[in-house]
């Protein structure tokens, strides 16, 4: 088993999903219009306004903040500091450039989730990739493979990843036994994950905003205090990109090392073409009331995760002079702490503790709402089915927090790299789709008018859409009247 997860990961990581995701980004930036570059304030404008709730669904608001909860965690504070160690400062560069391009990825997979969206039986809107795959293309097959790979390595096995770094930066830092730390996450994530979706983003709501908000202004202080070097860092990030220069401390790697390990780890972090992420942005009810205005939220997702969450770990790594690229050097979630401790002393580590405490608890509960959609979409979206699946979850975290969880994380990537690859080529078989709704969201805006998605201009979609959800006054719009 072990050599077949191996061989998965370096096939489908190696090769496919690396220069896939970065294909795929840069066809849909082409097929959207360039809309990331071209129409950048619009993915601020569609947030500003978005935190109205209904009886159907959260909050576009919400839906952010839940995304943010699962992008926003080890990934930008070990996984930047891996980049750095493995591919040089020039890796950064390359973690900017697939966030680019990963918000025109984004904004595709969620402008799909939303358009297929559903009622589950509690009248409470579900969708995603599963749902997409079924409807859109008709492929149950397809829809069922995500399903079942979204479960394993959102739903389980990367709670119990998140839950292995809280209790390993929390015995550093506090000296707290590790079974301790996952009980008490699990004790917590437990009072989220029972309360359903809906608490899910009202938790979510609060924290990622404010832990968030109080990382980058960390990262600003630390370089302000260094602004003399900030200069040179950018344009050493720029040139050891593209190999003309190597970094100080020793790295030698080049341009590929840069590159691959850039990817790697932007791809990682802001999660864009994965398939997770569209799966909060279903349940969300759009404002304006149109698929492509919930695609643009998600893609501000991605720019957040990585433009900026990211580039602040980086930044506070670079600055402090500490990197050391011999082989057994610190790297991951020692080397961010070490590089605070250079900065701050010792109030460094406890404060990586605590943001890894938060980042990473967001994520267990932010992963969880992922997986309870795709339950739906196999038909076990019902009390007993779920309540197995909540359980195992905080099981999960707990087993999670007391072990080394290297070989069972390689699993997770194997699932999830599986389900990656299924979602896009669910999103270029659905491409124009997407192309047509851009389209039509902005020539909506240039008219000055508020967009609203209205079905009788989309004939090709037949019965794969439901109506009710997209028309104010259905009888209206089957007589052809207006649905705004």
């Amino acid at each position: 088993m072990t050599a077949i997860v191996d061989f998965l990961n370096t096939v489908l990581w190696g090769y496919v999903l690396v220069y896939g995701l970065l294909a795929v980004g840069l066809y849909f930036t082409w097929r959207t219009g360039f809309l990331q570059f071209r129409h950048f304030a619009e993915f601020f404008r569609v947030i500003t306004k978005s935190r109205e709730t209904s009886d159907d669904g959260i909050s576009p608001f919400q839906a952010l903040t839940v995304s943010l909860a699962s992008r926003v965690g080890t990934g930008n504070l070990a996984g930047v500091a891996v980049a750095i160690y493995l591919g040089g400062p020039g890796a950064i560069f390359w973690m900017w450039m697939v966030a680019l391009v990963g918000m025109a990825t984004a904004y595709a997979e969620s402008t799909l989730a939303q358009l297929y969206k559903v009622r589950n039986a509690d009248e409470q809107y579900r969708g995603g990739p599963a749902f997409y795959m079924a409807k859109g293309i008709g492929s149950n097959a397809m829809g069922y493979v995500f399903s079942i790979c979204l479960i394993v390595s959102f739903g389980l096995i990367f709670s119990a990843v998140q839950a292995n770094s809280i209790s390993v930066a929390m015995e550093e830092a506090f000296a707290i036994p590790k079974l301790i730390t996952g009980l008490v996450i699990a004790a917590l994530a437990g009072v989220v994950i029972f309360g359903g979706i809906r608490t899910i983003a009202r938790v979510a709501e609060r924290i990622i905003p404010a832990m968030a908000g109080i990382y980058i202004v960390v990262a600003l202080i630390i370089v302000f205090i260094n602004i003399a070097e900030v200069p040179a860092m950018l344009a050493l990030i720029v040139k050891s990109a593209f190999g003309f220069e190597a970094a100080a401390g020793g790295f030698t790697g080049g341009f590929m090392a840069a590159l691959l390990n850039g990817v790697k780890r932007g791809l990682f972090s802001n999660e864009a073409g994965m398939g997770s992420a569209p799966n909060i942005a279903a349940v969300a009810v759009p404002q304006p009331h149109h698929p492509s205005s919930q695609g643009l939220v998600q893609g501000l997702g991605v720019f957040i995760d990585t433009l900026v969450i990211c580039t602040a770990t980086a930044l506070m790594i670079l600055l402090s002079g500490v990197v050391d690229y011999s082989e057994g050097a610190a790297t991951g979630m020692a080397l961010t702490q070490i590089a605070l401790e250079e900065h701050i002393g010792a109030l460094g580590p406890i404060f990586i503790s605590i943001a890894i405490l938060f980042f990473a608890f967001t994520s267990i509960i932010g992963n969880y709402s992922y997986a309870e959609n795709a339950m739906e979409f196999l038909g076990l979206g019902t009390r007993v089915p779920l309540l197995i699946l909540k359980c195992l979850a905080i099981a999960m975290v707990v087993w999670g927090s007391m072990q080394a969880v290297t070989t069972v994380f390689n699993f997770a990537d194997a699932s999830m790299a599986l389900m990656a690859t299924v979602n896009l080529v669910a999103i270029l078989i659905l491409s124009k789709t997407v192309a047509k709704l851009t389209k039509d969201y902005f020539a909506q805006r240039r008219a000055g008018k508020e967009p609203i998605f209205q079905i009788k201009e989309y004939p090709e979609l037949g019965d794969t859409v439901d109506a009710t959800i997209w028309n104010r006054d259905v009888e209206a719009e089957l007589k052809g009247g207006s649905s705004s």
